[in-house]
């Protein structure tokens, strides 16, 4: 049974060290207007932002009747001198999950974003001369499978790579080397609609290629006026964000009816986690979430 669910982000509490940060809206409100608006589940956000006492993280999710499905672990990949602190990092968080009683939760591993300036300044529009070459691919994908083969020899908790627009595995070219250069039995796709389209794209396309590598879903739309506006500014990643390039559910460019269609026809029985990526401050997101709730109940789920 495909379960909804909604996480932080949504609430603009994200991963970057951004100016705005003292404008996150505290994790007690998020985790009461993710139930108030009808979802099952939520992420953890970046660490620190819940609870890191296992006993007190469960609390504040079950007293809502909800589940947590995953945290966002993000790695400097590229950098090998970087793999053990990864580790350590989704180790942490693995760690917390499992004693928590959320074994069942993935680690959604993914490149730093936004570390790498010509990356953000390009996101939506990389070009084959902004990515990896061979070697460093290489480097990549064995620190992805490292962290990966630790988290589920240690806790059997599973990882799902999550491509990422401002990242090293954007476009569709790009998740296809990583897919390739990593163990199936190992690693699964995060498919983030919003994110693959973004980064130019068919999502559908995606789900038909690599639907026995998805193991986690996020329902993210895109506008691709916003893009456009972003990128006639010669605007970067956040930029981007701040113009609504995700946009609420419907209202973008994404077919959410086909993409429901197929993932049903295809049997598959996971969360999906809805992520509307907000900066700190933005709009109205516990509004916007239960548009989104709405939306998706239109598609019969």
């Amino acid at each position: 049974m495909i379960k909804i669910a909604n996480a932080p982000c949504s609430w603009g509490a994200l991963e970057f060290d951004l100016e705005k940060k003292s404008e996150e809206i505290g994790f007690e409100q998020v985790l009461d207007e993710i139930k108030e608006t009808g979802y099952l589940g939520t992420e953890l956000g970046d660490w620190g932002y819940m609870p890191t006492d296992p006993a007190l993280l469960k609390n504040e999710i079950s007293q809502r009747g909800l589940e947590l499905l995953g945290a966002f672990v993000p790695v400097a990949l590229v950098k090998a001198d970087q793999h053990e602190n990864g580790k350590a990092s989704a180790m942490r968080v693995a760690e917390l999950m499992y004693n928590a009683g959320y074994g069942d939760a993935f680690i959604v591993l993914a490149d730093d974003n936004a570390s790498i300036l010509e990356r953000t300044q390009n996101a939506g529009r990389i070009t084959p001369e902004m990515g990896l070459d061979r070697k460093q691919w290489q480097v990549f994908a064995e620190g992805a499978e490292k962290i990966a083969r630790a988290v589920k020899d240690t806790f059997g908790i599973r990882t799902v790579f999550h491509h990422h627009c401002a990242g090293y595995v954007e476009t569709p070219e790009e998740i296809d080397t990583l897919m390739e250069l990593t163990d199936p039995e190992l690693i699964g796709l995060c498919l983030d609609m919003g994110h693959y389209a973004f980064g130019g794209g068919d999502p559908i396309k995606a789900l038909e290629k690599y639907r026995d590598r998805i193991w986690h879903v996020h329902f993210k739309d895109y506008d691709p006026k916003a893009a456009q506006r972003s990128r006639k500014a010669q605007g970067d990643y956040f930029d981007a964000l701040k113009r609504g390039v995700f946009c609420e559910l419907g209202k973008g460019d994404i077919d959410f009816k086909a993409i429901v269609d197929l993932l049903c026809r295809t049997g598959y029985d996971d969360w999906i986690v809805v992520e509307q990526d907000i900066l700190p401050g933005m709009g109205n997101p516990k509004a916007c979430a239960k548009s989104n709730r709405d939306y998706i109940i239109t598609l019969g789920l």
